[in-house]
């Protein structure tokens, strides 16, 4: 492992603060973030019980995700127990305790999705990246997530890549907006 604080100012995660071996493992790779600056995120907070939300936001926004082992040093800061912060991440669908990919693939199961195709669509994400529903691919590019309905059904079937929407969706369509496939794309 790196040492925390390198030139760049970015450290993997020290012992005791990141995911489990088996976690990283699976992942294929350690994921970096800024220790100092998650200290100075959670003194920033300290003793403010109200704060619990945008404080886990925030350490999300550092970290690419909320490293479980930073929940005890978390709920200690806002005088809580790790178990009621636990409770409030697993509560929100926008809070993640898992490194999650820099580009979200959200594919709509909705009903109008649904009968206009969208379970091939889904069918052609999951081959293309290579991972299942709730998944990230190894190299962190992408995490595949469904919801029940996007909210534009005119254009079904849909999905986002980020914050933006496709509609009218078919397979050859999907390939264009995701590129390259993830089984494709290693050794060359």
């Amino acid at each position: 492992m790196t040492e925390a604080g390198s030139a760049s100012g970015a450290g993997t995660i020290p012992p005791g603060l990141g995911m489990d071996a088996d976690n990283l493992h699976r992942l294929g790779q350690t994921p970096v973030f800024d220790p100092v600056r998650v200290e100075e995120v959670i003194n920033r907070y300290r003793g403010k019980r109200w704060v619990l939300i945008p404080l886990l936001q925030e350490i999300q926004e550092v970290c690419g995700y909320i490293p479980p082992a930073l929940i005890p040093r978390i709920a200690e800061a806002v005088g809580m127990f790790p178990v009621q912060v636990q409770g409030v991440i697993s509560f929100y669908s926008q809070l993640h305790t898992e490194p999650r990919g820099k580009k979200v693939v959200t594919v709509c199961r909705g009903t109008a999705c649904h009968v206009r195709g969208g379970r091939s669509i889904l069918k052609v994400v999951k081959e293309h990246l290579g991972i299942e529903e709730g998944e990230t691919t190894p190299d962190l590019e992408y995490t595949l997530e469904t919801v029940a309905c996007i909210g534009v059904c005119a254009l079904a079937p849909n999905m986002m890549v980020g914050r933006t929407t496709y509609g009218s969706l078919n397979p050859s369509k999907v390939a264009r907006i995701l590129g390259r496939p993830k089984a494709a794309s290693g050794g060359d």
